[in-house]
């Protein structure tokens, strides 16, 4: 792609400007302005037993994935072929910690991408672990342009984070120089198990409250098909974003895909949900809180079951909700 100085460009779904002495690195699909250097290690941090800094070259040793993507960059269609390291394979050879007593530990945990100008993007560990949301994001160091696979652009690269399957480009987080694991950092716990009859939610959110089965049959009903089960409730997006207003930081840009939501049944099993992956503007997941199946109400559920549809399995379903707790992630250190 030809530029002239201190040209502006849409690409990937982001902006790119080029001044004379200076690389601006963007992510989403809003403009962003500020200069900053391409990074020649990205670090990984966190929740991993081998915490370390890795290059491109090291990245490059591990199995390649070449994946063609399409989104939008605002309303114009964009088609990419990248090929990079599988981001849960990245994540999982680095050994994320979990706790052995907690069921399901992992589905507790959510990664941060961060960009060299501060970007930010969630995604949950089990949005991206194969056997449950199975997103096959990559961190990509190569783009195939015209049949000739080559390093990303300065603007984009060394390393591109991905998101497959997302409707626009704002997880797709350039300039990579951070990939951070960390834990919810929710404080519910058990209620004493045993079939719920509301569930509260809270956190960041302007109308916390709470919801029983009357509250939620009140509110415009989807049904959904999960595996031969039709599952009949509440879009998850709705109630947090319309019901409840998620409130996000002011300072950052996109801060909602910064964001995620806790959870919770009455036994204290937790599930956690990025955002960007429900958001209907970027990843378009049909979740929801059901409280009726193929017709019936729910009985040793509870009233109310978190349901995730597209899911290869019913690990993140969260049955006898009792909360919904929002988050922020906070900026790394």
């Amino acid at each position: 792609m030809k530029m002239k100085n201190s040209s502006i460009r849409s690409f990937f779904g982001l902006t790119l400007c080029m001044p004379l002495l200076a690389l601006t690195a963007c992510g989403g699909d809003d403009d962003e302005t500020t200069p900053v250097t391409p990074a020649a290690q990205i670090q990984l941090g966190g929740e991993v037993e081998r915490p370390a800094a890795y290059t491109v070259a090291d990245l490059q040793k591990q199995t390649a994935v070449t994946q063609t993507v399409t989104y939008a960059s605002g309303t114009t269609p964009q088609t990419r072929t990248y090929t990079g390291a599988s981001l849960w394979s990245f994540l999982d050879g680095a050994g994320i910690k979990t706790n052995a007593a907690v069921k399901n530990d992992v589905l507790g945990k959510y990664v941060v991408a961060t960009g060299a100008d501060g970007y930010r993007a969630v995604f949950s560990t089990g949005e991206l672990k194969p056997d449950f949301g199975n997103r096959e994001s990559v961190l990509a160091y190569a783009e195939t342009l015209n049949g000739v696979s080559a390093a990303l652009s300065a603007t984009d690269g060394p390393v591109r984070a991905t998101a497959p399957g997302d409707v626009k480009g704002g997880r797709y987080v350039s300039n990579l120089t951070r990939v951070d694991v960390r834990a919810s950092g929710s404080t519910k716990t058990t209620v004493g198990g045993g079939v719920s009859t509301s569930f509260t939610i809270s956190g960041a959110v302007v109308r916390p409250g709470s919801y029983n089965l009357a509250a939620l049959q009140a509110l415009p009903a989807v049904t959904r098909q999960a595996g031969t089960s039709a599952y009949t409730g509440v879009d998850l997006w709705y109630l947090l974003n319309t019901v409840a207003g998620i409130k996000p930081p002011t300072d950052a840009k996109n801060a909602t895909l910064a964001m995620y939501v806790v959870a919770t049944g009455s036994d204290g099993y937790q599930t956690l949900v990025s955002l960007g992956e429900i958001d209907p503007g970027f990843g378009a997941k049909p979740d929801l809180v059901a409280y009726s199946l193929d017709g019936t109400a729910l009985t040793q559920n509870g009233f109310a079951r978190l349901v995730l549809p597209e899911d290869q399995r019913t690990s993140r379903y969260i049955s006898n909700l009792v909360d919904l707790e929002v988050f922020a992630a906070p900026v790394a250190p």
